[in-house]
């Protein structure tokens, strides 16, 4: 089979409830919702619609409910050119969805109801779908099936990131040594790589001796660093944050984009950071998603270069 597809995501597509508060209330006490909003999320979904967007040629495998069919979720996907077609129906169950609220303080707490994503690890590895795909991304999702889907696309010699997400916890020390082990790129926020090299009693330097040669920890606001050969500073480009949900996706689609098209690291950083940066600006994590051109319109204004991807 031929590799028709840049880069497969695997994870959650969901259904998202975003939620603004002044504060988060104290147990057994409420408090006011200033604007909620019911937009369309998930990790992997992210990753492959900003990919989508940004010139990529993606696919996607997910479990999803009944509701998915017929949705306007699965039409959009559809219509942007991305390929659903190992995605895991459950129809007597519902599709994943997260209710996501955020502080004034653009601090987060997410709940997160996983429906038809249970059914994950019964599944089988999406064979056709990885070999169609230069490069797989493992987003957030059930780790052994994650595990499977890595191991399999690395013995076909796939390039493989991994972003593990709020879903670290379900990890074992040994799910995570096979998904670390297995990965090119590993990505994760500042708390999440921390407690990657707590769990598996490593530093960053031995974290990338288990296997991925980059390691990327972002920062939000504060921008991120590349761990390769080399130790890489990028900043974050300042914008007005009206909502911080689906930044981390956009960055890593944009980082891959960027990857793919062999673009050095420290130009992966900026590009990612510059496609990042419009996320930021609009509430929801697929609202406000930039083209390249429009990314690569704000990444020159920023560094005073145009990339070359």
């Amino acid at each position: 089979m031929s590799e028709d597809r840049d880069l497969l995501a695997v994870g959650h597509t969901a259904f998202d409830y975003i939620i603004h508060l002044d504060e988060f209330p104290e147990p057994n006490t409420s408090t006011a919702i200033k604007r909620m909003r019911n937009l369309h999320g998930g990790a992997a979904a992210n990753v492959a619609l900003v990919g989508s967007r940004l010139g990529l040629r993606t696919s996607l495998v997910s479990a999803v409910g009944g509701d998915f069919e017929g949705s306007e979720y699965r039409e959009l996907l559809e219509s942007s050119g991305i390929d659903i077609e190992s995605m895991i129906l459950v129809a007597d169950e519902s599709t994943p969805t997260a209710f996501v609220m955020t502080d004034s303080d653009h601090n987060q707490i997410s709940y997160f109801y996983w429906g038809a994503a249970r059914y994950f690890k019964d599944a089988e590895t999406p064979e056709d779908a990885i070999k169609s795909a230069r490069a797989v991304h493992l987003a957030t999702g059930d780790p052994s099936f994650n595990c499977r889907c890595g191991e399999f696309a690395r013995s076909l010699g796939k390039i493989i990131s991994f972003d593990p997400g709020q879903d670290l916890h379900m990890y074992s020390r040994s799910q995570l040594e096979r998904a670390v082990g297995v990965c090119d790129i590993l990505f994760g926020n500042h708390h999440e790589i921390d407690r990657i090299c707590s769990k598996l009693s490593v530093d960053i330097h031995g974290l990338r001796e288990m296997g991925p040669g980059v390691v990327v920890k972002t920062y939000g606001k504060e921008g991120s660093i590349i761990y390769s050969d080399d130790v890489i500073k990028i900043d974050a480009i300042p914008r007005e944050a009206v909502d911080p949900t689906g930044a981390g996706d956009s960055y890593r689609a944009g980082f891959m984009r960027a990857y793919l098209r062999g673009a050095d690291l420290k130009t992966c950083g900026r590009f990612a950071s510059a496609v990042a940066s419009f996320i930021v600006e609009d509430e929801g994590t697929q609202t406000n998603i930039p083209d390249t051109g429009k990314a690569v319109k704000r990444f020159t204004a920023q560094w005073g270069y145009e990339p070359p991807i």
